[in-house]
């Protein structure tokens, strides 16, 4: 059987064995009770796994956890409340005062943010790294504790070479985890080339919908355990029951909605390549490094100056202004409105994004009504 059939098989679960039940029950509780005493000494003393209280574990959110781990073939996974809360939580499991952290370059922005303004305070060192010095430099990684991957990056979407960038990690002893939200595990299983933990962004095609908020780290038991039992009572954001029952919905429509998200990318790509206003298209395709499979929604295009970015922004009307992505609504958002983003330096001022750059999310609307919506707004957004 096919990994894609696999997946596709593993979704149709049926999770509650007494009532027949094809989905999971919303078990929504903060706590539960203990028959006995030796049944609440036992569980305290860790002898049983029974459900305690869901800060720490949750029989709804077990079933989502079960699902994600299954799909990115890992042996455990742990929810989170949010993308950033399974990053933070996940490095904060592994780092200490004087830890070599070596980022990819052009990682999500928020990630750039925690490491710089929360990790360096507190003694650990990063440096960020092409996807092609990751994957050259044989000795970069010396004396390095974790490499912090996303293939591909954010914004201009560099896919990197997991294999070799995963065997440099191992060869020094250092961790390796990695983003894997644009991939999802239908086009990119990053424990099967290597990686040591896997992050998503549930928020985006693990939901599907642009209703849930939510993150998850695919890896080990040892891995895992480490997380849940450190940062996850302790920090506290919890993948709540609501929230994972909406995210194993989205699970079992993920197979059919990337392939076409996968099938309006092609086409896009193809298209755009053909436009003289059009410098750059930023979007893998299937087979361009080890192991990714296909093309996600998600890209990026950068214009020449003949294109004024907010009369085409305004002029579109599938399409509309938005930070997220991964729902069935077509999404852009112009770099210019990254790069002006109060506050601290941002991970696209860092890494010299250009300003002519407009990241697309094409949704799951017509292919050719978007197209048709994009070509429209280009003829009335002449500089």
């Amino acid at each position: 059987m096919s990994e894609d059939k696999q997946l596709a098989t593993l979704m149709a679960s049926v999770f509650d064995d007494e009532t027949g039940a094809v989905t999971p029950p919303i078990v929504q509780t903060s706590l539960f009770a203990f028959e006995n005493y030796q049944a609440f000494e036992d569980r305290m003393a860790g002898r049983t796994n029974k459900s305690i209280y869901t800060r720490v574990q949750n029989p709804t959110v077990a079933a989502f956890e079960a699902l994600m781990a299954d799909a990115e073939g890992g042996e455990a996974a742990v929810g989170f409340a949010s993308g950033i809360a399974a990053i933070s939580s996940t490095l904060l499991a592994f780092v200490k005062p004087g830890c070599r952290i070596a980022c990819v370059e052009h990682v999500y922005p928020d990630t750039y943010k925690f490491m710089e303004q929360m990790l360096r305070p507190f003694g650990v060192d990063v440096t960020y790294h092409s996807a092609a010095e990751l994957e050259e430099q044989d000795d970069l990684l010396a004396g390095v504790d974790i490499v912090y991957l996303e293939s591909p990056s954010s914004v201009v979407f560099v896919p990197v070479n997991l294999p070799r960038v995963t065997e440099h990690a191992k060869r020094h002893g250092a961790l390796s985890m990695i983003d894997n939200s644009w991939a999802t595990p239908v086009f990119q299983r990053p424990l099967a080339l290597g990686v040591d933990i896997v992050i998503h962004s549930a928020s985006k095609y693990i939901s599907g919908h642009s209703d849930t908020v939510a993150g998850v780290v695919v890896s080990s038991q040892e891995h895992i355990t480490r997380i849940r039992d450190l940062t996850l009572p302790l920090l506290g954001a919890k993948l709540a029951p609501f929230e994972a029952f909406l995210l194993t919905r989205g699970l079992r429509t993920l197979h059919a909605r990337m392939m076409q998200h996968h099938a309006t990318a092609n086409t896009f790509v193809d298209r755009l390549a053909t436009l003289p206003q059009v410098r750059k298209v930023n979007s893998p395709g299937a087979n361009e490094v080890p192991g990714l499979t296909g093309r996600s929604g998600l890209m990026s295009v950068e214009f020449d100056d003949s294109v004024d970015i907010p009369k085409f922004s305004d002029a579109l009307t599938h399409f509309r202004l938005g930070v997220s992505w991964g729902g069935f609504e077509s999404l852009i958002l112009p770099a210019r409105v990254g790069l002006a983003q109060a506050g601290p330096k941002n991970s696209m001022q860092t890494f010299g994004v250009s300003p002519n750059l407009v990241r697309l999310n094409l949704g799951l609307e017509d292919t050719e009504d978007l197209w048709a919506d994009f070509q429209n707004a280009l003829s009335k957004s002449a500089a």
